[in-house]
């Protein structure tokens, strides 16, 4: 069952079965009124884009604008909200039209994607924010981090030392200013220092994306970033 897959009981099921269509099979079966998710799959794009922004505005407060844009790109691009449809066999639920059938549509990114934010949609129409937020994270939380950690956050701490090592030997220190939150979610503020000026500081739920972030910001202040 899909509500199984998407861990969601619906309390109206046609909205899922409207999800689920694909504007080829509605267009064939016009006549007994058959409705395709294209508008599920517009509302559901934007629900997406603001549970998204949300998270990554609450969850990173030092990444920049650009940054923050970037890593909301990579995470509710084409290839990735397709490849989480095909983690959750949404293809083999798909209401297609026979020509779409016959030219392998169940496993087209773009029609995969569209189901994707349709569901979110659906979710959405029938158990409101908290429901299709809940979903969301579910299905894209870990790939914000990997894509953090993989493509967006550079050396930072790297990058610094290697500028101010080109008139400088003297060392670069790292401080922990405070601790702060319960065991489980802790965050620490990081200074980075050099001959006794601070020359950034950063937030984070380790001492080393504290670190990273505290270099992110001395770069900036140095303006140096694009000479990097």
């Amino acid at each position: 069952m899909m509500e199984d897959v998407l861990n969601y009981k619906f309390k109206d099921e046609s909205i899922l079965l409207t999800a689920l269509t694909h504007s080829s099979y509605a267009n064939e079966a016009r006549s007994m009124g058959v409705v395709c998710n294209e508008r599920l799959e517009f509302l559901g794009d934007a629900v997406l884009g603001f549970v998204i922004g949300s998270y990554l505005y609450k969850e990173f407060p030092d990444l920049s604008e650009g940054k923050l844009t970037k890593l909301r790109a990579g995470v509710v691009c084409e290839q990735m909200l397709a490849k989480k449809a095909r983690a959750l066999g949404v293809q083999k639920y798909l209401r297609l039209g026979k020509g779409e059938e016959q030219t392998g549509g169940r496993e087209r990114v773009s029609i995969l994607e569209d189901s994707f934010e349709s569901i979110i949609g659906a979710i959405y129409l029938d158990g409101g924010v908290e429901e299709a937020s809940r979903f969301i994270l579910s299905q894209l939380k870990d790939e914000i981090e990997n894509i953090k950690s993989s493509r967006l956050v550079p050396d930072n701490k790297t990058n610094l030392q290697e500028y101010l090592q080109k008139t400088s030997h003297e060392p670069i220190e790292y401080v922990v200013v405070s601790e702060s939150g319960p065991a489980h979610s802790r965050e620490f503020k990081v200074e980075v220092r050099h001959m006794g000026k601070v020359l950034g500081k950063g937030r984070g739920k380790s001492k080393k994306e504290a670190e990273q972030n505290a270099a992110e910001s001395a770069l900036e202040r140095l303006n140096v970033r694009h000479q990097i």
